[in-house]
């Protein structure tokens, strides 16, 4: 048996309840077709432990059917005979597990010791149930080995002489002996000797551990099948399985998981062949069930000030028969606003894995938008093309170069924005769920550089997104959960920067309880007359306190602030505003629904109640 150690193989000696013939009946007897007993009402169940402490208590409740079973209204009496029966070896396993090894388990059906009771004479009523349980003393290790070892490896700290002798803690220094020779490339690696002896009069444990690392194996082939409408040298390209390279099961995760990255499989399995092929390769079978092609979505959020905005997206899975994936995204926003006009945008974009790596994805994509905001009103079209490269499972990193073009018009002009654009951005995130976090980190900091043409001036803009959870509590009843944001132009004027790289603060992304984008920076444009634009100096913070109410039902308190200003981040070139409120979720399994109910806190941009309705976490 590979990297496990069987209790069975110990050969430890039973206590003397389990030592009777009858016990071995008990045993032998799994598959016996038993009569019909008539129901019954299951009494109490009378737990006796001899000197019980609390793990130990609660690892004999825990293992016991016929305690669990105390829960259940009506219970069948022959399923209390079967249970009682079985406990036995459920409670012993217990025992094992705390370290008592010369414990006496007594199950008392009615007065009569269960394991005595002939399994085809079962007692038609069952009205007391007593269980008797004197775990002996703790047992210590005498001895704890384990060898060989491969280099680096690290055996559990209880396995060590001295240590109370938890079966678990052998289970884990086999299993740790086992995949640290795996992770050094001996894959068939076996537990060999295995030698676990008990002395009851000194209450010691001699365990010992032998393994058979076999050779260091290579990998050999991968054979591909269940696939449809991918094409296999597609799936090899992509899953990048390494042929000849020396076996590391974190090499296995790496191919399985960008296959599962494409969207294009519901599940991905590798199996490795049983035996060893020449030259000490290992081959390997991949089966793969396709996702269905094609998918559709859509989504909506509420603001009681700037409207409403719904989405849709249709996307092909498998556009060109090798993962490629289609998505073709259209949006409208400010439904009803009372800060502007309606919002339009229309984007496709296809994105094709393994190019030109096998941890990278080559894309190309177009967008034309209008944005209706309350000081200016924009067209832009963009086309850009770039890789996306996934470093790590929490780090990845995307690089394009694009052409964007953009027709402003406020009070003052009617400018064109024209320039190149190479977008580098790096996200690592390590959230336990994107639409719902309860633990991890999120972490995305950006940089657009941009040549511009004409009026457009040259320069970057920098953007940054961290986010904290922490949760406390039974099963994470309160979360904490935290954010900043921060951005600045650097290189280029404040009226030769495309206008919809500037900031703003306010609304649902920013600041709830202001009005959206209603914190800008006010310039003077001569004559005595004033404009409001957006700024090129940003910092947001947000904190949240989430909490569990009942069932599926979950409340929050939030306080978000930003501020916006020109060239520094110092109140006497910009301004504050923040806003604190309530929110109400309900958990769909997927994300919560989301409700929350805002006011100015501070800032002159605002005044009333703000509501935004959404799905998932404000973020």
């Amino acid at each position: 048996m590979r990297g496990k150690l069987r209790l069975a193989n110990w050969g430890l000696a039973l206590a003397p309840a389990l030592r009777s013939s009858s016990c071995a009946a008990l045993l032998a007897s799994a598959a016996t077709v038993w009569t019909m007993a008539p129901a019954a009402r299951a009494l109490d169940v009378n737990l006796q432990i001899t000197d019980a402490y609390d793990s130990l208590r609660d690892a004999i409740r825990a293992a016991s059917l016929l305690y669990s079973s105390q829960d259940e209204d009506e219970v069948d009496t022959q399923d209390l005979f079967a249970s009682a029966r079985a406990d036995y070896g459920r409670i012993l396993g217990a025992l094992y597990a705390e370290g008592h090894y010369s414990g006496v388990i007594r199950i008392l059906l009615d007065g009569r010791e269960a394991a005595t009771i002939p399994p085809l004479d079962a007692p038609d009523t069952i009205s007391a149930i007593t269980i008797e349980v004197d775990p002996g003393p703790r047992f210590r290790f005498s001895r704890a080995e384990a060898a060989p070892l491969a280099r680096g490896t690290e055996l559990p700290e209880g396995f060590a002489v001295g240590q109370r002798a938890r079966s678990g803690e052998i289970v884990g220094a086999a299993d740790a002996g086992a995949e640290a020779w795996r992770a050094a490339g001996h894959a068939k690696v076996r537990v060999g000797r295995q030698q676990v002896t008990a002395d009851h009069r000194n209450a010691t444990l001699d365990a010992r551990i032998g393994f058979d690392p076999g050779p260091r194996v290579t990998f050999g082939k991968m054979a591909i099948t269940g696939n449809e409408r991918v094409r296999s040298r597609r799936i090899d390209k992509i899953a990048g399985f390494p042929t000849g390279e020396i076996y590391d099961p974190e090499e296995l995760e790496d191919v399985a998981d960008r296959l599962r990255r494409t969207g294009a499989f519901r599940s991905v399995a590798l199996t490795e062949a049983e035996t060893l092929g020449p030259g000490a390769t290992l081959d390997y079978q991949l089966v793969v069930v396709e996702e269905r092609r094609r998918r559709m979505s859509f989504g909506a959020e509420v603001s009681s000030l700037d409207g409403a905005k719904v989405s849709a997206g249709w996307m092909h899975r498998n556009l060109l028969g090798g993962a490629e994936r289609l998505a073709i995204n259209g949006e409208i926003g400010g439904i009803g606003s009372q800060t502007g006009a309606e919002d339009y945008s229309l984007g496709v974009r296809l994105d094709r894995p393994g190019t030109p790596f096998r941890d990278s994805t080559a894309f190309v994509e177009a967008l034309v938008e209008r944005a209706q905001e309350e000081d200016y009103t924009a067209d832009t079209a963009r086309i850009s093309f770039g890789l996306t490269r996934y470093i790590t499972d929490q780090l990845t990193g995307e690089v394009g170069f694009g052409y964007e073009i953009s027709e402003v018009t406020d009070d003052f002009d009617e400018i064109t924005y024209e320039q190149l654009v190479l977008p580098v951005t790096l996200t690592w995130d390590s959230r336990d769920a994107a639409l719902n976090a309860v633990e991890g980190y999120y972490a995305k900091g950006e940089m657009t550089a941009f040549r511009g043409f004409g009026t457009t001036g040259t320069g970057a803009r920098l953007g940054f997104d961290g986010r904290a959870y922490r949760g406390f509590g039974e099963d994470d009843r309160v979360v904490l959960a935290g954010r900043v944001q921060g951005g600045a132009i650097v290189g280029s004027d404040l009226l030769e920067t495309p206008r919809e790289y500037l900031f703003y603060s306010g609304g649902g992304g920013t600041v709830r309880g202001q009005p959206y984008q209603s914190l800008g920076v006010e310039i003077d444009r001569g004559g005595g007359q004033t404009q409001n634009i957006g700024g090129d100096r940003f910092l947001a913070v947000s904190a949240e306190v989430r909490a569990k109410i009942r069932g599926n039902f979950g409340a929050v308190a939030f306080y978000d602030a930003g501020f916006v200003g020109i060239d520094d981040f110092s109140e006497d070139t910009g301004a504050w505003q923040s806003g604190a409120g309530l929110g109400l979720r309900y958990d769909t399994g997927i994300g919560p629904i989301r409700l929350d109910v805002a006011a100015p806190v501070s800032g002159n941009t605002g005044d009333g109640v703000q509501i935004y309705l959404g799905i998932g976490q404000a973020f």
